[in-house]
């Protein structure tokens, strides 16, 4: 099958529909191009919120909207289900699973996946969490720990399987092992009466010597002594070397007994291949010139978390977060269009809006210009930007619902097992149990 071009406008094919890709579509609506959107999901993921639905607090489909529906108004829009497997800039074609398909202009706005920096045994038994599918394997797999737990006799392995390591000291890593916490000091005896709170162990790894080491001195300062009140342990400056599915080594010489490792330690470009390697920069990232173009290439283009424009001020690239993607994605558009019309392209620069983190009810920490909060201003502000950000009003609503259910009761009406998690074969199986 071969997707044909409308006759007389340039096509704009952008594969990925996160931050980044609807962002670029929605700005060249009305403007005289074709743009074609492919993505393996229907739905773009508020990824921000994924720790959320791992740990029960909301709703799955409330940080999910049909991509459809975004762009239902727009006329010179078309999207389609694929799974794109190569770029051929030769032919100025792309290879997917649907067929081959034409460009006038490529972007890859594909994202990331998670790096686990070449170790296959932790790959195997550690939990990543970069989609929805593998936050609600998290959640089924601590679930089932946790039941496991209740009926278990041999007290090392009740303590393995209450015992919850996170590795990864970045924000995700942070309101990860928060969230944790929180389920430790208000949920657990409420919902498991037979177990205690001390009986539940959460750990934090981190390889830097602060958590959220990307943030101001005093948000990590802060961040590190929530945690630290809440009962969260934090390993600093150490590295984790071996994780077998029953113990964690880590580089100082500690082991940790622990069924239920989430790690949230990094993460590496994802694309499709067909891109000359010189083009990869660190992190498997796309290098970009200062217009998001690939470099050694005239009309392929990356943006987003893909994407690596190094500069003086970011010599690995902009942050891997929602802002630069959302900014790189609306510039490009415009630059597309200087490129149509034979004009002067702008170069990209970069405003940082700040920097959020949360760590629990009432306590976040928020860098924005030279201006810092933490607590529960903080926490507020945290909540405000991540429910204006989310796409639809129903998925605003369901979210602030389920927050305010959280605040008023400390519990929440979602950590439901709706698939089982096989941890042998370390996949979701309705059928396991």
């Amino acid at each position: 099958m071969e997707l044909k071009k409308t006759a007389g406008r340039p096509r704009v094919v952008i594969i990925g529909g996160g931050f980044a890709g609807i962002n670029l579509a929605k700005k060249l609506k009305d403007k005289p191009v074709e743009v074609l959107l492919l993505d393996k999901h229907n739905y773009h993921t508020f990824q921000p919120l994924l720790y959320q639905v791992a740990m029960g607090y909301i709703e799955a489909d409330s940080i999910a909207f049909p991509l459809r529906r975004i762009f239902g108004k727009q006329k010179n829009f078309t999207f389609n289900l694929a799974d794109v497997k190569k770029i051929n800039p030769e032919k100025n074609t792309i290879t997917a699973d649907i067929g081959e398909i034409a460009y006038d202009y490529l972007v890859i706005a594909t994202g990331a996946d998670t790096n686990f920096f070449g170790n296959k045994q932790i790959e195997h038994f550690a939990m990543p969490m970069k989609n929805v599918g593998e936050a609600l394997n998290i959640r089924s797999f601590m679930l089932q720990n946790l039941e496991k737990a209740v009926i278990q006799t041999d007290p090392g392995e009740r303590d393995a399987l209450l015992t919850f390591v996170v590795v990864g000291g970045g924000p995700t890593g942070v309101e990860l092992s928060g969230a944790l916490a929180e389920i430790r000091n208000h949920v657990l005896t409420d919902d498991y009466p037979s177990l205690k709170t001390e009986d539940m162990e959460v750990y934090l790894v981190e390889g830097k010597p602060v958590v959220l080491g990307a943030m101001s001195s005093h948000a990590s300062a802060s961040a590190k002594k929530f945690l630290h009140k809440m009962g969260v342990t934090i390993y600093n400056g150490v590295h984790v070397e071996e994780y077998d599915g029953n113990q964690i080594k880590i580089s100082d010489g500690k082991v940790i007994k622990s069924r239920n490792v989430f790690w949230a330690a990094g993460v590496t470009g994802l694309y499709p291949e067909g891109l000359q390697k010189v083009t990869i920069a660190r992190g498997n990232r796309v290098q970009t010139d200062e217009i998001n173009r690939v470099v050694g290439y005239e009309n392929v283009f990356a943006i987003g978390d893909v994407s690596a424009m190094i500069t003086a001020q970011y010599p690995n690239g902009l942050p891997g977060m929602a802002q630069p993607a959302i900014q790189t994605g609306q510039h490009l558009a415009k630059n597309i269009l200087h490129l149509i019309n034979g004009e002067p392209t702008e170069p990209f620069k970069y405003f940082d809006k700040g920097s959020l983190a949360t760590i629990g009810q009432n306590k976040a920490v928020a860098d924005i210009g030279k201006l810092y909060f933490h607590g529960f201003i903080a926490w507020m502000i945290w909540m405000f930007v991540h429910l204006m950000s989310l796409v639809g009003f129903t998925n605003k609503l369901s979210v602030m619902a389920n927050w305010m259910l959280k605040y008023l009761t400390h519990n929440t009406d979602d950590r439901l097992i709706v698939r089982f998690f096989d941890t042998k074969t370390r996949m979701a199986d309705p059928e396991t149990r």
